[in-house]
């Protein structure tokens, strides 16, 4: 009996979990970047091995459960490589992460990191936000919980 519950209750988690999606960087673009709406994206780039970036997740699910009523949507961007899907999709099953992730298949980071921001060095965890297709926040590091709300409100005209 115990075995069966044990079962059903991965079996729940499972489903729960979104699955990961292997992106190209246009597809990305069109994820966020590219969205002229009225809508923030929040994008959180990080990676499984990051203990900044695994520390703030946290907050950006806190985040997208707190404004989910509202024109805020949060994006993880993991940059495992892209032969580690499975590690990432396990990571994120056993962190029950529930916004959506995306594992980017880029290719030479140099290529790709200056077009999201000019003074971005590579450093992980990094989040950028847009908003009506322009870019209205860039960080470099890692954040607090009240820094990441503060952010959202301001760029939202929430109180």
């Amino acid at each position: 009996m115990w075995y069966k519950i044990l079962l059903f209750s991965s079996l729940v988690v499972a489903l729960a979990v979104p699955e990961i999606k292997l992106v190209s960087f246009a597809q990305y673009q069109n994820l966020a970047e590219k969205k002229n709406n009225d809508t923030l994206y929040v994008v959180n780039f990080w990676v499984t091995w990051c203990k900044p970036c695994v520390a703030e997740m946290p907050y950006f699910e806190a985040a997208a459960k707190k404004f989910g009523n509202e024109k805020v949507k949060v994006l993880f961007i993991d940059l495992n490589y892209p032969r580690e899907k499975e590690q990432v999709q396990n990571f994120i099953n056993e962190k029950k992460v529930t916004s959506e992730v995306y594992l980017l298949d880029a290719g030479n980071p140099n290529n790709w990191i200056p077009a999201i921001d000019s003074n971005w060095s590579g450093a992980i965890p990094a989040t950028v936000m847009f908003k009506e297709g322009k870019k209205v926040f860039f960080r470099e590091g890692d954040m607090t919980a009240n820094e990441l709300d503060s952010i959202i409100k301001n760029k939202t005209g929430l109180k």
